[in-house]
């Protein structure tokens, strides 16, 4: 029995992460042609709708579908059938009525709010995407139901049917509407479009899987006595709001972020609003490439937690330190490579991407965005490690750290004439740099075989900058006879051979590294490591 649920708990976290994975990748597959068809401007109206969004969403659903799912579980495992089916009316109430004060909020002021940021023609946007919280609030409920029976498929299929539809519909009506000759705010506000449609069908998706599903179920009367919804509201609730908090660090970071930012560039520097959010806009575009590579995280913190708690439950804390070293190792092996070739190929790949976009701020807003991104990756693996060895409470506290070093270098740097939008990448940079090592430094002390650094990073680094190096001439050369296109293809193609090549002439990881990875061993196989 035990073996089972721990197969379902493993199964269940590797569909939630290659979900995950896949909607990463699908979102900038949408988000490079939506900056295209939008424009610097109007992809600033874009972020700026989508920054508030982000912000009430994650208040309102961060926690409860956890809360929710963790109490139906436990009242599960009990046969508490009335129980169950209560916890799932009560939530459902709860998230609809916040879902409904959330696009409320959003619909009422969205002008105001839109002004505060320093672009008052988001204000279409932001009322577009107000319907979406509602939505997206109401499919918390019906994902926590699901996850409390331990099934991740409801939420991977209604993930990745968002991004599809968003995708989808989002980048149709932002071009049609840009071609009935609307303004770049409209057009924003028919990707946005896009955005509230797939949260509608997904949530019909997950009303009709339900439906059919656990009807039945919910109508077999259990023996138990369920709790009165007022107690079940409070259980939910000290659950979800101190995860709700931890959550909220980011998106409050970022949103305050937008404010700061444009709002800085006007106020300090003098620029009318329109240039300001197009350099804002310009300097997302560099985000959408620079958010790739952590992406690619995903699948591996999703594998560090069960392993190391596994190897710490049966005491075997040596075992558990190596499986942290391993995972770093294969992570550093993995965001070293990408952040160099970001960093390096910088001008290229905005010109290949984005050829219309003002391309000396957002080529040097990648650039440094392409390091910052080694840095993220870093502190999603040691988020994991900390969490995996007790230590959950620590990362919040570093990222909160992080986060109010970041806003006070924007506030510095953004009012300097010569750096002005320069400045919010190198928050982001300092940002995660210091996440990275207050966590590198807190994996050091508090658990028991911590990982040897000089082990993890020294060859990942080494094969990275030759890598790099490869990558920035083969460009300079092919750049001389190919187009940009072309050039910068044959860059990365080469910069990778070389850096496979290295990596298995180095010996940067070996089999029992492979092993954390979904396919590792075959990884290893291919690659003829021992």
């Amino acid at each position: 029995m035990k073996q089972a649920s721990k197969n379902t708990f493993f199964g269940g976290a590797a569909i939630l992460a290659a979900s995950i994975a896949i909607v990463k990748v699908i979102g900038a597959l949408y988000k490079i042609p939506l900056g295209r068809i939008l424009g610097d401007v109007g992809f600033g109206h874009f972020n700026n709708a989508y920054a508030i969004y982000n912000l009430l969403l994650m208040i309102s659903t961060a926690g409860l579908p956890v809360a929710m799912s963790k109490t139906i579980s436990e009242a599960n495992a009990l046969d508490r059938r009335n129980q169950v089916n209560r916890v799932f009316r009560v939530a459902l109430v709860t998230f609809v009525i916040l879902g409904a004060v959330s696009s409320l909020i959003m619909f009422v002021f969205a002008q105001p709010l839109a002004e505060l940021q320093g672009d008052s023609l988001a204000a279409p946007a932001v009322r577009v995407m107000s319907l979406s919280c509602f939505f997206v609030c109401t499919m918390s409920a019906y994902r926590g139901y699901a996850q409390g029976h331990s099934d991740m498929v409801p939420t991977a299929v209604s993930q990745v049917l968002e991004a599809l539809i968003k995708l989808s519909v989002g980048l149709l009506l932002a071009w049609y509407i840009l071609k009935l000759g609307f303004g770049s705010e409209y057009s924003a506000a028919g990707a946005i479009g896009g955005v509230t449609t797939s949260g509608l069908v997904a949530l019909l998706y997950l009303m009709v899987r339900h439906h059919r599903r656990n009807t039945a179920r919910m109508r077999l009367a259990g023996q138990d006595t369920p709790e009165s919804p007022g107690r079940i509201i409070k259980t939910l609730a000290a659950i979800a709001v101190p995860i709700t908090l931890s959550s909220s660090v980011v998106p409050i970071t970022t949103y305050l972020d937008t404010i700061q930012v444009q709002n800085l560039l006007q106020s300090a520097l003098g620029y009318p609003e329109e240039l300001a959010v197009s350099l804002y806009g310009c300097y997302q575009k560099a985000v959408t490439i620079y958010n790739l590579p952590s992406a690619f995280m995903v699948s591996l913190t999703a594998c560090i937690v069960p392993a190391v708690a596994a190897a710490l439950t049966q005491k075997d804390k040596i075992g558990a330190g190596k499986i942290a070293e391993s995972a770093l190792r294969v992570g550093a092996m993995l965001a070293l490579p990408a952040g160099v070739g970001l960093a390096v190929l910088s001008a290229p790949i905005i010109q290949f991407l984005y050829p219309e976009t003002n391309q000396e701020v957002a080529s040097h807003c990648l650039f440094i965005l392409g390091i910052a991104s080694v840095f993220v990756c870093m502190m999603l693996l040691c988020n994991a490690v900390l969490q995996a060895n007790g230590h959950a409470a620590l990362p919040i506290w570093f990222i909160a750290i992080g986060s109010a070093t970041k806003l006070v270098v924007n506030f510095i740097l953004v009012q300097i004439p010569a750096v002005g939008i320069k400045g919010a990448p190198m928050g982001t940079l300092v940002c995660f740099l210091l996440v990275a090592i207050m966590e590198l430094v807190a994996i050091k002390k508090v658990t028991p075989h911590p990982p040897k650094y000089l082990r993890v990073f020294v060859k990942p680094t080494l094969a990275a900058l030759i890598m790099g190096a490869a990558a920035w001439a083969s460009y300079g050369m092919l750049s001389r006879h190919l187009g940009v296109s072309l050039s910068v293809v044959g860059a990365i193609a080469v910069g990778g051979v070389v850096y496979v090549i290295l990596v298995v002439l180095l010996r940067v990881v070996s089999r029992d590294d492979l092993a954390l990875m979904p396919k590792g061993d075959k990884i290893a196989k291919l690659l003829r490591i021992k």
